[in-house]
């Protein structure tokens, strides 16, 4: 019976990829039009024949009464919310992740992510810390390259950011009817699970969103056929006829009214996929809004290319200021995380983040499995370029340049195939007190800024990561885990020198050695794409999220967090935008919005 449910699954599986493959050869059009036909090419904006300046086209219209820029995690469903009663033109850089077989199934969650051409959903970019990291460039955000794993911020952490505590327990669910899983729970996340339950990170709080210590299993925005549902899925709840959708839209910047008291959001600049530019504008109506949620990185960079930022870096690019804020682009804060990989004596079975151990000494752990069967691009795997996290190497971060890749990537050519058998256990470090910022190297928008995070300066992270190093130690040798793995001493041993070779990160032989664990986590970090800040509430926003000194302004993505929400930001962020949507309809219109 188990072999025919199992073979049933693969034949589905097979059958939906297909169907995607198909569409995706007929056209993507196709599909845009069908389910979602609100959603069009960016060169499809129409336009009067008359530039109001060289090369650039103005469109047609009254107006609209909301422009998000940025169609990711937030955007998606704060657009689809406002649309019920307003027009909203939703502007976003990427692509549309429809019919794209490396967004959509779970086995080629890698590829996006060690892909570097412009057409990738993912777009790669390297700290000053020498961590490579990666900020999402499609339809639906991060939600299309993420691991998927979704679940709650705290309770307090609700309390201390100011939200409405009913409005959020409304919106959570919004998301997780549509496009919210429970996950197929693989023999390595219950492993994971049995020996955190074993060194002490009790109780085992079983399947749930809720953010609660102990160990848990997380919800995941894959489906049961390892199908990916992203936040672009959620415009399907939008009000067609008030909502436009731009995809291969890139706001250059913000267009201001200089000449009352305070600048005022008119309008956006925006380059199409062919190069030209165009500009659309709000409506007239006293609340009309631009809003950006562009992530943590996109937003703050808008804002100064805007000319909202310090004034001396506004002049060393002759951006022509509209107002002096010296806090844009300040406190950008990323999670530090530092993974050991687990060798085991054969394969084993695919999985992204599923099990969670919430510490109580500022510490998550979680874990991923199976890439080295999944892949014909096996020398990718567990490298600088990995699905998992990024990257996994012993090269510290100041090493990690494109020649050491390279070289990296052909020694790895020639392993055999047994040394990817195994998984990964993860270590992350929640609320770090470390930060850095972004500024401007250009005035391209398509050019990453110069990003610091500053990993390991507060020596309190420093220490929550050696204390997750050795907590993992002791999952590694609890007997739950030691009898999953089957491996005996001298199998291990052997084992262990093959993934040597590989160049990953192993157990460090001197975990009693506290400077030793320090180097190591600073040598091994890596990231595990949440960061956040650049837009911090007080400085840049106000409690609202309108930017400060300017009027219709608004912030709505994880740049004006000042921590990450729960274990995994994801939920928070999608949640976040449907607050906020409701919210603002709530505000404009009371009861009658009906929402």
């Amino acid at each position: 019976m188990a072999l025919l449910v199992g073979a049933l699954k693969l034949l589905l599986s097979l059958l939906l990829w297909l169907n995607t493959l198909t569409s995706h050869c007929q056209g993507k059009e196709k599909i845009w039009e069908n389910q979602y036909p609100f959603i069009k090419h960016a060169s499809s904006f129409s336009s009067s024949q008359s530039s109001p300046s060289p090369g650039v086209k103005r469109e047609i219209n009254k107006g609209y009464d909301y422009i998000i820029v940025g169609g990711g995690t937030a955007g998606c469903p704060l657009a689809a919310t406002l649309s019920q009663n307003f027009s909203v033109l939703l502007l976003e850089r990427g692509g549309a992740p429809f019919g794209n077989v490396n967004v959509s199934f779970m086995q080629n969650f890698h590829i996006s992510l060690a892909d570097t051409s412009s057409a990738s959903a993912s777009q790669a970019f390297i700290s000053t810390d020498g961590v490579i990291n990666s900020r999402a460039r499609v339809l639906g955000g991060g939600t299309c390259i993420n691991a998927g794993f979704y679940t709650r911020a705290s309770t307090s952490y609700i309390r201390e950011v100011g939200w409405d505590e009913k409005l959020v327990n409304e919106s959570y669910p919004w998301v997780e009817k549509q496009i919210v899983h429970k996950p197929n729970f693989a023999p390595w996340q219950r492993a994971v699970r049995d020996g955190l339950l074993e060194v002490g990170i009790a109780p085992f709080n079983g399947f749930t969103y809720d953010h609660v210590y102990g160990t848990k299993v997380g919800g995941t925005i894959f489906d049961r056929f390892g199908r990916r549902h992203t936040a672009a899925e959620l415009l399907a709840s939008a009000n067609p006829k008030k909502l436009r959708v731009l995809i291969h839209a890139t706001v250059q910047k913000i267009v201001f009214d200089t000449t009352g008291k305070r600048p005022k959001a008119i309008g956006v600049i925006f380059k199409d996929e062919k190069g030209m530019q165009h500009k659309a504008f709000l409506s007239r109506k006293k609340r009309s809004e631009i809003i950006l949620s562009s992530g943590a990185i996109g937003s703050p960079q808008l804002l100064l290319l805007s000319g909202i930022g310090p004034k001396k870096d506004l002049k060393k690019f002759n951006i022509p200021m509209v107002l002096n804020n010296p806090y844009v682009g300040k406190g950008m804060i990323d999670n530090p995380l530092n993974t050991i990989f687990i060798p085991t004596n054969g394969p084993v079975e695919q999985s992204l983040i599923q099990t969670v151990g919430i510490t109580k000494m500022g510490v998550y752990i979680e874990a991923s499995s199976g890439f080295g069967q999944s892949s014909n691009s096996i020398h990718c795997h567990h490298g600088i370029l990995s699905a998992e996290v990024g990257q996994l190497s012993t090269i510290p971060p100041r090493l990690r340049t494109q020649e050491a890749i390279e070289a990296y990537r052909k020694r790895k050519r020639d392993l055999p195939r047994e040394v990817f058998n195994g998984g990964f256990i993860l270590e992350k470090v929640a609320r770090p007190l470390s930060n850095g910022k972004t500024i401007l190297i250009n005035t391209n928008i398509d050019d990453n800024p110069s990003i610091t995070f500053n990993y390991f300066s507060h020596p309190l992270d420093l220490q929550k990561c050696v204390n997750g190093i050795r907590v993992v130690e002791k999952i590694v040798n609890s007997k739950h885990f030691t009898d999953f793995s089957q491996c005996d001493k001298r199998t291990m041993d052997r084992l262990l020198n093959m993934s040597v070779q590989a160049n990953v990160n192993l157990i460090p032989k001197q975990t009693n050695d506290t400077k030793f664990l320090e180097q190591f986590c600073k040598d091994t970090v890596v990231t595990i794409w949440h960061y956040h800040g650049g837009c911090h509430v007080g400085k840049v926003v106000g409690p609202d999220y309108m930017v400060l000194g300017v009027q219709r302004l608004r912030v709505v993505d994880g740049s004006v967090f000042g921590d990450s929400p729960g274990t995994n930001p994801q939920a928070t962020v999608l949640m976040m935008g449907r607050y906020m949507g409701v919210k603002i309809l709530r505000e404009r219109l009371g009861r009658a919005a009906g929402i």
